[in-house]
């Protein structure tokens, strides 16, 4: 199993690309299954993720033709044609679902295009609970009949009728669901409680380049007003937002100085607001953004929500930072339980944090010490990276392959800025 080892203590420096977006590649590959026409999507990011929807979509039945390869400090995402025109098998079995949560997000094309779907239940998560009682209550409201057996749900409609969906909770995967059944519903279906996320608009915005007619996304009320057919399109993925703010953070941590392009400061405001108040010095270009960062940063107390607050994906992040900072900052987590496991493997690197339910107290130390620690999850494995990253001495991360389900050629890029860092086997 492949590990990560970090000699740190040298500030990062430099410039990189930053890739294409995992949360917004994997709905958008979904939608292709909603036309029998090739839907072809640049900026794709290379990760463990983005090959198991790959495998799942060609076990379905669909052609798949990948074009160029990027992910270096300065390249270009690759292409991806997705042709479902030859759809024939709408399984999602366990083997494949138990690596990735996301695979739920062919349940409401498949059922709106295919008229049938059979998808296992995720299972446990890490970070806690991640229920798709939200995906199922909506495609029932639209007249699918669905039922769970032998631990899959399976979901059948000769035709989609729209409806007034309403969800219990903001669900960015259940928003993203239901967006892409309605498009093919009959009638209009309104989404209420939606997700506002940016990767819920860059899937609105290829929906609408196939042929769809979707008012309100980035809003808490979304309108779709189904088609009989939707086309072939080519569509460009936005910047990972996540990956910009975990490097930012690399260089806050680091007292660097770096330049990251391919990416826009419009997704991140609540991130450059905090890391503005750690201290750190921020110029924004059209599509680039500049941080230099004190020698030390300023610690800051953060709460998560949905966007467009703080981003619960971005908390393990700056929880790495505020551990080298100066003063003390509390972190409340308001989407996950769980999701604090990265802080008792920060404190084998000397970081001070105490853990109250959903709050984390953190107090900054002049420098951390190296050490062997074990991620748990995607975003806890950025949170060791960049704790290694300004620790004296060695650190060796294990269990990386987290990392490499949501982070292309992590490594490569912060060698680029000038880390002295390894995979190792």
């Amino acid at each position: 199993m492949d590990k990560l080892l970090i000699a740190g203590g040298v500030p990062l420096a430099g410039e990189i690309a930053i890739s294409g977006a995992k949360n917004a590649a994997l709905p958008l590959m979904c939608a292709a299954l909603l036309t029998p026409e090739p839907v072809t999507l640049t900026n794709v990011p290379e990760l463990n993720d983005i090959a198991t929807m790959l495998k799942l979509l060609a076990q379905m039945g669909v052609k798949v033709e990948k074009v160029g390869a990027g992910g270096t400090a300065g390249g270009e995402g690759m292409a991806l044609t997705l042709d479902a025109s030859g759809l024939n098998q709408p399984l999602a079995p366990y083997e494949l679902v138990k690596k990735m949560r996301a695979s739920v997000l062919v349940l409401g094309p498949l059922v709106a295009r295919y008229g049938e779907a059979r998808v296992s239940l995720p299972g446990g998560c890490a970070i806690g609970a991640r229920p798709v009682d939200q995906h199922i209550k909506g495609l029932a409201a639209m007249g699918a009949e669905i039922g769970i057996e032998q631990g899959y749900v399976h979901a059948r409609a000769a035709k989609l009728k729209g409806a007034r969906l309403f969800t219990d909770m903001v669900t960015v995967t259940g928003t993203e669901n239901l967006m892409m059944a309605a498009c093919l519903a009959a009638g209009e279906t309104v989404i209420e409680n939606a997700a506002r996320e940016p990767e819920v608009v860059d899937l609105a915005h290829c929906l609408i380049s196939m042929g769809a007619r979707i008012s309100g996304a980035g809003t808490d009320v979304i309108r779709i007003q189904g088609v009989e057919r939707l086309h072939g399109t080519t569509h460009r993925i936005m910047p990972d937002r996540i990956e910009t703010g975990t490097y930012l953070c690399a260089a806050a941590a680091t007292g660097g100085s770096v330049r990251l392009t391919h990416t826009s400061a419009s997704y991140l405001d609540a991130v450059i607001d905090k890391l503005m108040d750690a201290g750190c010095e921020i110029a924004l270009e059209r599509e680039a953004i500049r941080l230099k960062a004190p020698k030390r940063a300023t610690a800051v107390s953060i709460r998560t929500a949905p966007y467009p607050a703080f981003p619960t994906d971005m908390q393990a992040q700056f929880m790495a930072l505020n551990c080298v900072a100066e003063g003390t900052a509390t972190i409340r987590e308001t989407i996950f339980e769980n999701r604090f496991m990265h802080a008792v493997e920060l404190a084998r690197l000397g970081a001070d944090i105490k853990i109250d339910g959903n709050m984390a107290i953190v107090t900054g130390k002049p420098r951390l010490t190296g050490a062997t620690v074990m991620a748990t999850d995607l975003r806890a494995s950025a949170s060791l990276v960049i704790a290694g990253l300004a620790a004296e001495g060695e650190t060796l991360v294990d269990r990386i392959y987290h990392l490499d389900r949501g982070y292309e050629r992590m490594e490569e890029k912060l060698a680029a800025l000038g880390a002295r860092i390894r995979r190792v086997k």
